[in-house]
């Protein structure tokens, strides 16, 4: 599996060590779409299900200007796990997490860690990935439907408050 990202780039793989700036990045994903709101319940779920059969993997910048030599800087994430189709009762992958810093965005690092998910879950012989994308969030949603993705059922909340 090799991926395609624009000069300057490259993909690192992520482990266990990697909990607390994987929570930066999800916080990061939701305070952008939901400003001000509390989101300290995500190092749980990063705690819950950040495991071997979890891949993360991130985008680092290399920073030919940050002094001597190249700093390498995280840019963007890709967290994928598993889930299950309810209609068919078949094991799939599921992004959990696509992040690409804003001023990083539109240079087809979106696009190349879509295609790098894909490729993982055909390694592993799945025959479709998932993912959850907010309404509000249109250009993730015109990304995926570009790349072929549809959507299959819609997630409706009511607040009982």
């Amino acid at each position: 599996m090799s991926i395609l990202l624009p000069p300057g780039y490259q993909l690192r793989s992520g482990s266990s060590l990697d909990r607390a700036m994987l929570v930066k990045f999800m916080h990061l994903t939701y305070q952008e779409f939901y400003p001000g709101r509390d989101f300290s319940h995500l190092a749980q779920t990063v705690e819950q299900y950040l495991s071997k059969d979890t891949p993360l993997w991130w985008v680092e910048f290399l920073d030919e200007e940050a002094g001597s030599g190249k700093s390498a800087k995280a840019i963007a994430s890709l967290w994928l796990g598993n889930a299950v189709d309810q209609l068919k009762g078949s094991r799939h992958t599921h992004i959990f997490l696509l992040y690409v810093a804003r001023e990083h965005r539109r240079q087809g690092i979106g696009t190349a860690l879509m295609h790098h998910a894909e490729d993982w879950a055909r390694a592993r012989s799945d025959r479709q990935i998932s993912l959850q994308v907010f309404l509000s969030n249109q250009p993730a949603v015109n990304l995926y439907h570009q790349l072929g993705y549809q959507t299959e059922s819609l997630l409706m909340v009511k607040s009982l408050n």
